[in-house]
């Protein structure tokens, strides 16, 4: 396990590099650059943004920006914002709180979900409680997520008048009631969308797990059959699932972009858009860097997590 663990992290080490090389050309390369935001305001004048870009270095040659940006990068230097003139690292520090909450509670309750709905599913296959979760599950997979967000807050908060449409607390209230109804709507829309996917992956690998021969075998030596679902059928069908849930983990964590968008939540993903739409090039760096890094450690912990399960692959 240990050779195994060391060499997912050699192969990391050179996809990150990559990654970061083109995260930074490509940024580089959109229209406008990153002096963008004063290129419109009338008030800047030319030998100002050539002072500007002078003492942020735009005026070297671009490989030597790159290099000079990882080395710094490396160090936990990421820069100030083009937009209000914060330290990054702080810029996102602050959102990371917002963030891990939602997510948290959102993969907690999906997960919550998706188990006993697949499982149940791929037992009873075909069956009205297959074919009601399948018709689920499609219109999930269906949903965009900000027309299901916009939904949710013209019922629940606009016509109804039971839940705050946005924010993560209501201005003047510390009170724990409030922020958990300020947090039901983003995650049901979370849970709905991941649970809607994830229990139609575990469903086919709990079928294909359960016409297996060892399977088959098990049920000839008269195992009970709820023994033979959740220690054996369930433990191999789990391994390909969890890969899965690890990789929508990885994408939430570095920022759920639309869902946090919609419900005004103030989390990376906000931050994100924020961002974008200021062309605040040090901050989308270091958010999409952080993104990429997610997921090659949650891609290691699944390999990990399914080595764990299934030996075999480890070998």
């Amino acid at each position: 396990m240990l050779r195994f663990l060391a060499r997912r992290c050699l192969q990391a080490i050179p996809l990150l590099f990559i990654v970061s090389a083109l995260i930074f050309f490509l940024i580089h390369a959109a229209p406008g650059g990153p002096l963008a935001i004063y290129l419109t305001n009338p008030n800047v004048r030319p030998e100002d943004i050539e002072r500007l870009r002078r003492a942020l270095g735009l005026d070297r040659p671009l490989w030597q920006q790159y290099w000079s940006w990882l080395a710094a990068f490396m160090q936990g230097d990421w820069g100030y914002s083009f937009s209000d003139g914060r330290p990054v690292a702080g810029r996102i520090l602050e959102r990371v709180p917002a963030t891990l909450e939602l997510v948290g509670v959102s993969l907690c309750c999906a997960v919550a979900l998706t188990i006993p709905v697949g499982v149940w599913s791929a037992v009873r296959r075909g069956r009205w409680f297959d074919r009601l979760m399948t018709t689920a599950s499609m219109a999930g997979i269906s949903l965009p997520g900000f027309w299901f967000g916009l939904l949710l807050q013209i019922v629940f908060a606009i016509g109804l008048g039971w839940l705050p449409s946005s924010g993560r607390s209501t201005p003047g209230v510390d009170d724990l009631a409030d922020h958990l109804l300020h947090l039901v709507m983003p995650v049901v829309v979370l849970v709905v969308v991941l649970a809607s996917g994830w229990s139609r992956y575990l469903r086919g690998s709990m079928i294909e797990t359960l016409g297996q021969p060892f399977i088959i075998a098990t049920e000839a030596r008269g195992v009970p059959p709820g023994r033979v679902i959740l220690r054996h059928a369930l433990r191999n069908a789990l391994g390909p699932a969890v890969a899965m849930v690890t990789v929508d983990a990885a994408l939430l964590v570095s920022g759920a972009v639309v869902t946090e968008s919609v419900f005004a939540w103030p989390g990376l993903g906000s931050l994100f858009t924020e961002a974008l739409a200021r062309r605040d090039y040090t901050v989308l760096m270091a958010l999409l860097m952080l993104s990429s890094e997610a997921v090659v450690l949650f891609n290691i912990v699944a390999d990990l997590a399914h080595a764990a399960i299934d030996p075999r692959v480890a070998a």
